[in-house]
């Protein structure tokens, strides 16, 4: 260890403990860890009761720390990196601690991050794992743009000031900072002291710098006569300089802004700008903008006498105000597409998960959404107190119409008028066979996808004859099988290797992370790991006669400035590990060595006996001597064996001392027992023809003389393999496509319970793993399915894109309501959330049918385009939005008596009214097109 010692382990846990758990604090620094290597500690302390069998063994002691897995080269950290799956997050403090007890890997320095708040106003502390790239560019040459990274903590100042120097502007030289959007949509950036977070900035946005001319004037002014739309909240321009503070005065502008005005534009025909991996946003809005009754309800304003601002459960009224807002710009026919930023704020302001720019999923938006505006639209202003009654044997009916109206007392809004039903739920015990039957209202479906419950893994197999090449093979495994699962799909594929005779691991960074049990699960096995099963001569990893021993290769690395640490050897991990099979009481230091020269023959070739490839031929014939080389040779064998009687290199520079019995004992490599990492030297290993004491921890290195490892070793050999014709199959056979009364089904199904799920039984008085059935009893005007084509886990995650096909007219789903007093459920599609690309990402687009001219369209953001009934149904659709057909709802017969919806004149507020003081840009100057427009949005309602 470091100087200083190491403190007693259980000490030295709780220390580490204390200091993962402190509070974020802003400011304060953080560091990262890889969580390998971290987990490998988590061992060797014994941090976790359950893994700690094997606590200060000198095997799963973890060595120096090793971050390298995290970056992508040098410096660059990975993409996508993951909090406890990718790396542990350890503050400053914890991080010194560390590296004065293990020490890092040479040529590393640590990976420092700051505490920074996040949220737009309700703020919460984050450790800044990725900082804010942005493209910076000047106003005369917007094509030239510059990648810089920010911290989302900057401010719009300190933008600035990057800028200047960036582009060789002078320091007193008045600037303006703008937000290009779009191609002609740019968004002035102010105040100056407002943090880039705040500002709404997000990776790979475009920020243009703009110097005012000599005569006073800006260069961007000029054009707002012509093509380019500009966003900004006053008459009054925003500076920034050296010299000035007229900046620190103005407000940020948070309203909604429209654009691209236009003769062409329609009402509800509108696009969304994307703010920054908003889309998820955007998509969900469209689809909930053409719902006719609800959008009916907010031109109509009979929000505005139903607002409940003191709901403690509502949002004060902001999301129902900021929605409104909304629709009526979208539905104003002055806009090709609008700025949702006051909409998006008025969310993160009450679900920070939302305040970000990070993608998020529409579905949960969309379920906030209408949480939101059910309780700012709650007609219920105190809620009463409602005693759950027992169920005895009453009927369906009865009990759900007791629940229904139990329900009602407590929430009555527009959103439930339109988009709730009623489920009812019924648990089985599995014991006593008690049934537990309840009625609960529901917003929407979450419908899960009938597909192949298997997957495919790639493995390599080592053979046990060394002269056979890895093969690679895909392998078809059950989603939710074992290792032995595993082995029996290679056997099928290789039947002369018994699956008992193969051991399973996951091999990182050229050592094994993991070596699998036969009954751990497949669910830990992502699709980046690299898993390699070996062959080997036994059943049993406990058979009396013979031990397999891992293996790991290392060679010498050149000294260099950084961390260290004595205790460690500055040897660097290369190859693909072995896995040795050796005998468990009689194995020498000589049959270990000829195993594993044995095994990597294949790759290796064997020096001549006579050649003394240790020596620097190129300096042989003056004398001279490669110091380094020759310092580094004693140390490797040194460390190496740690023994007076070890095969010990010569020391170049003594040459002319060396004896014929000292060339004959050069060795290519030796052998060292090390940890499980391979970082840390546990014992020497001696050369002296006793038995080796081993067991199923050890863990051998096999150090290579620099030379020999160059002289000798050919690594392209040695990565070479064969791939078995599994890898070139197609994926996971898949139905090409499902119908969606096949999922209505599968919800309908009777489950039960999973481990972790389970149900109290008030017979029992115990949990039990019960089983569970939904049916639908009762169904809302809009209703809203969702299709459930993500799943995960701790340890992987996945999307089936399969296509599910729906209808976009018709669906009928009185087979599937078991109220027989119900109404015919006979719907037709309005609207589809998109989702492409993968977990994490992707990207969110909608369809919807314009309520007013009866027709589909696309909106990709701030795009809309045409489309039509054949083109909604695709593979990427995620949310449906159906409405029931043929019927009037109660929300509708209120808006057809309001006199104004019946071609009154609207009022201010309605739809084509001119924009408030707080929208952006002046109002048009109404003319006959104008007039057209707000005569066909009048027809909406």
């Amino acid at each position: 260890m470091a100087e200083g010692g190491t403190p007693e382990l259980k000490k030295e846990k709780d220390i580490i403990d204390a200091l993962i758990k402190q509070q974020l604090i802003k400011g304060n620094v953080w560091c990262l860890i890889d969580s390998r290597w971290f987990k490998q500690w988590k061992q060797y302390v014994g941090y976790d009761t359950w893994n700690s069998g094997m606590t200060g063994e000198s095997t799963t002691n973890p060595g120096p720390i090793d971050n390298s897995p995290l970056f992508d080269g040098d410096i660059k950290l990975k993409e996508h990196l993951i909090d406890e799956l990718d790396y542990q997050l350890i503050s400053k403090e914890g991080w010194d601690k560390m590296v004065s007890w293990y020490g890092t890997i040479e040529n590393q320095e640590p990976i420092v991050r700051s505490v920074i708040e996040s949220g737009m106003f309700v703020k919460h502390c984050k450790v800044e794992v990725y900082f804010l790239e942005l493209k910076l560019c000047e106003n005369t040459e917007l094509q030239m743009l510059v990648p810089k990274q920010f911290s989302r903590a900057d401010t719009i100042e300190q933008l600035a000031k990057v800028m200047k120097e960036e582009f060789h502007i002078s320091e007193n030289t008045e600037v303006r900072l703008w937000n290009k959007y779009m191609t002609n949509t740019f968004e002035l950036l102010k105040p100056s002291h407002q943090t880039l977070q705040d500002a709404g900035l997000y990776t790979g946005q475009m920020i243009v710098v703009e110097q005012k001319n000599d005569d006073g004037t800006w260069p961007r002014d000029s054009n707002k006569s012509q093509s380019s739309k500009f966003i900004s909240s006053s008459n009054q321009s925003m500076s920034l300089s050296h010299t000035s503070t007229r900046s620190s005065t103005s407000s940020s502008y948070y309203g909604y802004d429209s654009t691209l005005r236009g003769h062409g534009s329609k009402p509800g025909v509108c696009g969304l700008s994307n703010l920054g991996n908003t889309c998820f946003m955007n998509s969900a809005l469209q689809c909930m903008s053409n719902v006719p009754s609800l959008t009916k309800y907010f031109l109509n304003d009979l929000w505005v006498d139903e607002l409940n601002e003191d709901n403690p459960l509502g949002m004060k009224g902001e999301i129902a105000r900021s929605y409104a807002e909304l629709i009526k710009q979208m539905w104003s026919g002055k806009c090709s597409y609008v700025l949702p930023r006051g909409f998006k704020v008025a969310v993160g302001h009450f679900a920070p998960q939302f305040s970000g720019f990070q993608q998020q999923d529409a579905q949960e938006l969309m379920a906030f959404l209408l949480d939101g505006l059910h309780e700012d639209l709650n007609r219920i202003k105190k809620k009463p107190y409602i005693e759950q009654k027992d169920t005895d044997d009453r009927s369906d009916q009865v009990i759900a119409e007791e629940s229904w109206g139990n329900y009602r007392k407590r929430n009555d809004s527009v959103i439930v008028d339109t988009f709730h039903g009623q489920l009812k739920s019924t648990l089985i015990c599995p014991d006593c066979s008690k049934v537990s039957v309840t009625f609960d209202p529901f917003c929407y479906l979450s419908l899960p996808l009938p597909y192949k419950k298997e997957r495919q893994i790639e493995v390599f197999l080592i053979s046990l004859d060394p002269t056979k090449k890895p093969v690679q093979y895909k392998l078809i495994v059950p989603k939710n099988g074992n290792i032995q699962d595993l082995c029996k799909s290679l056997n099928k594929c290789s039947p002369e290797i018994h699956h008992e005779k193969m051991v399973v691991t996951d091999v990182y960074n050229h050592r094994f992370h993991k070596v699998f049990s036969r009954d751990d699960g497949l669910n830990s096995i992502l699709d980046r790991d690299d898993i390699f099963i070996y062959e080997v001569p036994v059943t049993d990893g406990n058979d009396p006669n013979t031990l397999i021993l891992p293996v790991y290769l290392r060679v010498k690395k050149e000294k260099t400035s950084g961390y260290s640490n004595s205790q460690y050897c500055t040897s660097q991990l290369f190859g693909q590990p072995l896995l040795i099979a050796v005998p468990r009481k009689q194995c020498t230091y000589e049959y270990l060595f000829s195993a594993i020269l044995k095994q990597i023959g294949r790759y290796v070739q064997e020096p001549a006996e006579a050649d003394e490839w240790w020596k620097d031929k190129k300096h042989e014939a003056n004398g001279d001597m490669e110091v380094s080389e020759s310092s580094d040779t004693e140390d490797m064998t040194e460390g190496a064996t740690g023994h007076a009687n070890a095969s010990t290199p010569s020391d170049e520079g003594s040459e002319d001392n060396e004896t014929d019995e000292d060339r004959k004992g050069q060795r290519m490599f030796t052998l060292q027992l090390v940890n499980s990492y391979g970082s840390a030297e546990v014992q020497s290993i001696l050369e002296d023809g006793q038995p080796l004491k081993l067991n199923s921890r050890s863990y051998i290195a096999v150090d290579w003389h620099p030379k020999a490892k160059t002289n000798f070793y050919d690594e392209k050999a040695a990565e070479e393999f064969e791939t078995h014709a599994s890898i070139h199959q197609r994926l996971l056979p898949k139905k090409t496509a499902i119908q969606l009364s096949e999922c209505l089904q599968l919800f309908t199904t009777v489950e039960t319970l999973g481990e972790q799920d389970l149900w109290y039984c008030p017979a029992c008085k115990e949990h039990k793993q019960a089983t569970k059935k939904f049916d639908l009893w009762s169904l809302p005007e809009v209703l809203v399915i969702h299709l459930k084509r993500f799943s995960y886990n701790r340890y992987w995650r996945d999307k089936l894109d399969t296509l599910v096909e729906f209808p976009t007219s018709g669906l009928n789903l009185e087979d599937y309501v078991i109220n027989k007093e119900h109404g015919t459920p006979n719907y037709n599609l309005i609207g589809v959330v998109n989702h492409y690309g993968g977990m994490g990402g992707g990207h969110y687009t909608a369809y919807a049918r314009s309520p007013l001219y009866e027709d589909w369209h696309y909106f990709d953001d701030s795009s809309v385009t045409n489309s039509s009934d054949e083109s909604v149904c695709t593979k990427a659709a995620y949310v449906l939005v159906y409405q029931l057909a043929g019927t009037k709802s109660k929300l509708e017969k209120r808006i057809s008596d309001k006199p104004a919806a019946m071609g009154a004149a609207p009022t201010p507020d309605a739809v084509g009214a001119a924009p408030t003081p707080d929208a952006v840009g002046a109002a048009p100057t109404p003319d006959a097109d104008d007039t057209h427009i707000k005569a066909d949005a009048m027809e909406l309602y």
